[in-house]
């Protein structure tokens, strides 16, 4: 004989389970505490109890670094071509218009003209979400042409990078814009113009290996993972335990890689002050 009676209540009839939409809250990987999207989102999506630094669109940090309506975007339209005819588990064309989809833009790096408090400027900023920022022939292109077009307006050239390296889908051609960047770079550096390199999680590979590490002032905002190989490679090669943090921003910047690590809330008032400091030949 049962000890207890269910009564079937006739409002679990007729109400279906109520559930929370998706993307309403999400989970901090920092400090495991589940935040309120929309105001992670008013945070630029920082953690505010760890300030962990979620991943931040292209399009938002132009909007938080520069002077508002001043960016014009350059070179928006140009695509990537399957110059080897690659394929991998898939055609290298098809994952390029898959990216082009997720990720909204031709390639992996928005570049333009803006201004930071009056100051202007020749930006870049990449686009992780097209396949990792891997740097391809377009990629190295158009960094190439913000180092370029600061030559020709005398202006100070800032690059945000965040990248899984170099594109293998382009072979040694993507390998060439390592020296391709860092050849306009040196013509930059020649007449006494500022670059100002920001590095995000991750900066790594062939994009690590050059224009991202010859800033003349190198920021990167906080653990933000910096490295040319994985650290696995690394231990395996040298058959030695990697100290703790190692290829994070804080270990760099102990080591005399970094010139600053930086908040990202304070990045745009940083850029000013620098701008001041090494911007008079600039606007000459």
């Amino acid at each position: 004989m049962a000890w207890y009676k269910r009564e079937d209540r006739e409002d679990d009839l007729s109400e279906e389970k109520r559930s929370v939409p998706a993307g309403v809250f999400t989970k901090c990987p920092g400090c495991r505490a589940v935040l309120d999207t929309d105001n992670l989102n008013k945070n630029h999506n920082v953690c505010p109890q760890c300030e962990h630094h979620f991943p931040l669109a292209s399009a938002r940090r132009l909007e938080l670094i520069l002077d508002p309506g001043s960016f014009v975007e350059a070179d928006a339209t140009i695509e990537s071509v399957d110059p080897l005819g690659f394929r991998d588990s898939k055609k290298y064309g098809d994952r390029l218009r898959a990216a082009r989809r997720v990720s909204g833009g031709a390639d992996a790096v928005r570049a333009g003209s803006g201004r930071i408090e009056g100051t202007p400027v020749e930006i870049g900023v990449f686009v992780f979400e097209f396949m990792g920022g891997s740097m391809g022939s377009v990629v190295g292109e158009k960094v190439t042409r913000i180092f370029e077009r600061a030559l020709e307006r005398r202006a100070p050239a800032l690059v945000f990078s965040a990248s899984g390296g170099a594109r293998m889908q382009e072979g040694v051609l993507s390998l060439m814009q390592m020296a391709k960047t860092s050849a306009a770079l040196g013509r930059l550096r020649e007449v006494g113009l500022p670059y100002i390199s920001v590095l995000l999680n991750p900066t790594t590979g062939g994009v690590a290996a050059s224009f991202a590490m010859l800033g003349d002032v190198i920021l990167a905002e906080p653990k933000a993972l910096i490295a040319f190989a994985g650290a696995r490679v690394i231990q395996n090669t040298i058959r030695q335990r990697l100290p703790p943090g190692f290829q994070r921003a804080e270990f760099l910047l102990d080591h005399g890689f970094l010139d600053k690590i930086v908040h990202r809330n304070q990045t745009r008032a940083t850029l000013a002050s620098l701008l001041k400091l090494l911007g008079p030949r600039a606007q000459s």
